[in-house]
């Protein structure tokens, strides 16, 4: 594979059940995806409302996530999903350790990713993650609509978020296909799988997407870590 210099990788946040369904269809095709849970919150029932339509925003059972993200990585998003830079340094190192000992339990591996919750971390916050805790990278809530791998895989910035760029989704994704890389380019899609009930039409649109971007023999497609690890990337 170590001649292969694209490769795919998914993100997708907060553990709800819809994350089901979306393994059906990456395992459909050959994806893989990174799931970022809170483990203090496994098992809550909930709703939110979005784009004037409410959703399901049911947590995963903690004692289905070996079986449910069984194939794919589990990665930390915190114990309870707080704003990290409203808190003190020492509460940041317990919502991420905390999570990530009990994730690593859950899923029977040791846990070493990361997304950051609610919105891009600061320089606080990225210091004290990596000064302090076991995760080899974190990806960030911002996007750079490239595939040029993060300089800073502590604050990983991934191509695009999914919801709010939708109508790119399929235009970067034949951009990617067409590319002829000599270094490695990375095609990152992160978002939260309950906003495919938002506008149910988008699921059946995905999997287009999906079935569209799999069975490629240049393209390496893995988790997070399996990505980052294929290309040598560390924090």
């Amino acid at each position: 594979m170590k001649d292969i210099k694209k490769a795919l990788t998914f993100s997708y946040d907060d553990g709800v059940t819809q994350d089901i369904r979306l393994i059906e269809i990456f395992n459909k095709y050959g994806l893989k995806g990174t799931f970022n849970l809170n483990s203090g919150l496994l098992g809550k029932k909930g709703e939110l409302l979005r784009n004037g339509v409410y959703v399901n925003h049911t947590k995963i059972n903690p004692n289905d996530v070996k079986a449910v993200y069984e194939g794919h990585e589990v990665a930390v998003h915190t114990a309870t999903h707080p704003r990290l830079a409203e808190l003190s340094d020492e509460e940041i190192i317990r919502q991420v350790e905390t999570d990530r000992e009990k994730l690593s339990e859950l899923a029977g591996y040791e846990v070493k990713g990361m997304a950051y919750p609610c919105t891009a971390p600061n320089e606080r916050v990225i210091e004290v993650v990596k000064n302090n805790t076991r995760v080899k990278y974190a990806r960030s809530t911002q996007v750079t609509y490239s595939f040029n791998p993060s300089d800073d895989m502590l604050n990983y910035c991934g191509t695009l978020y999914h919801h709010s760029d939708w109508d790119r989704l399929f235009e970067l994704g034949e951009e990617f296909l067409k590319k002829k890389a000599e270094t490695p380019q990375i095609m990152y899609v992160w978002g939260h799988a309950y906003e495919f009930d938002i506008f149910p039409e988008r699921w059946k649109r995905f999997e287009e997407f999906c079935e569209m971007m799999s069975g490629k023999s240049d393209i390496f497609y893995g988790t997070n870590i399996g990505v980052f690890e294929e290309f040598g990337l560390k924090a």
